[in-house]
């Protein structure tokens, strides 16, 4: 869900943007289970096999537009301006996660967003910091964290100071949840792949150039937004709904 403003690469915007229609359609098979529309069992494993690429490509796609941007800026700011940077954008989507959390705690207080997606890739950027230069190490890294949150999705703990790293506390309830295990795993292996298939804000492969396609340019349009589109999506799709409902 991150952009920057200077250099893109349509391919990555394509990306988010079929991450983003993935988004919106499961947000509507649940919103019509959650507001007992149509029951949908959503822990089926087709609609978990669904569930899990979105969250993944987003994940990956931070890791991997946090290696282009910091090929752009490396040369250009002193190191304790990038670490200002990556702080200071870290912190701007941890905010907006900080307004899911608050609007959730007002209209669902029993199982508002505590650590959501947003959360996550605020963090994430801070912390990614000292590993935008490496290769293999972050994929290695990477894999071991997901190992590790893979397990810990089974454990339940006693307290809950710790849920934002993945050690999730007893009968917790939230309509969104990505903690650091693993999925900051995950934002490491994008790291990998931008240092491997970019290198100085170029490709390191030949991509046909389809930019120009109307599904493209709509996918890309979807991707550049994509932060403003998790927004405002989900109050558009319940006013929907509760029209639908009501007539």
């Amino acid at each position: 869900m991150i952009k920057d403003k200077t250099v893109r690469f349509w391919e990555i915007d394509t990306l988010r943007g079929i991450a983003v229609i993935m988004m919106i359609i499961y947000h509507i098979l649940f919103n019509l289970n959650f507001f007992n529309v149509y029951n949908i069992n959503l822990q089926t494993l087709p609609f978990q096999i669904f569930l899990y690429p979105i969250g993944t490509t987003f994940l990956l796609l931070v890791g991997l537009s946090l290696t282009l941007s910091y090929s752009r800026i490396q040369n250009e700011l002193t190191k304790r301006q990038q670490i200002k940077k990556y702080i200071s954008r870290g912190l701007m989507i941890f905010g907006f996660g900080l307004i899911i959390t608050i609007i959730t705690w007002l209209l669902i207080p029993e199982c508002f967003i505590i650590f959501g997606v947003l959360h996550c890739i605020g963090i994430s950027i801070i912390i990614s910091y000292p590993f935008l230069k490496f290769k293999i190490l972050n994929l290695l890294i990477g894999i071991i964290l997901i190992i590790i949150g893979v397990i810990l999705r089974a454990l339940s703990f006693n307290f809950s100071w710790l849920l934002w790293v993945g050690l999730k506390p007893l009968r917790f309830c939230t309509l969104d949840y990505f903690p650091l295990l693993p999925w900051f795993g995950v934002v490491l292996i994008g790291i990998y792949l931008g240092n491997m298939i970019y290198s100085n804000n170029k490709r390191n492969f030949y991509l046909k150039d389809i930019s120009n396609i109307k599904i493209i340019k709509f996918l890309v349009f979807l991707g550049q937004n994509s932060l403003l589109i998790y927004f405002i999506h989900q109050p558009i799709i319940i006013l929907i709904l509760s029209l639908l409902i009501i007539y």
